[in-house]
């Protein structure tokens, strides 16, 4: 697995286990925008789609990256 392909995988894995709270999981999600490549963050933001779909508090976090 490439470096880039492994960070993007430990990203969503993160974003999942720290899901249970908003403020870290808008933490994180500023580290991953911050830290991805632009490919990556597009993949990022169709994930973010489908995770947080049943995740309502969650989109107050993905609001400012809607862009």
């Amino acid at each position: 697995m490439p470096m880039a392909r492994a960070m993007f995988e430990y990203t969503k894995t993160v974003l999942k286990k720290v899901s249970f709270n908003v403020d870290l999981f808008c933490k994180e999600l500023d580290k991953a925008f911050s830290r991805l490549l632009p490919y990556e963050i597009a993949e990022l933001r169709i994930w973010l789609q489908e995770f947080t779909a049943n995740k309502p508090e969650l989109t107050v976090c993905i609001a400012n990256y809607n862009r």
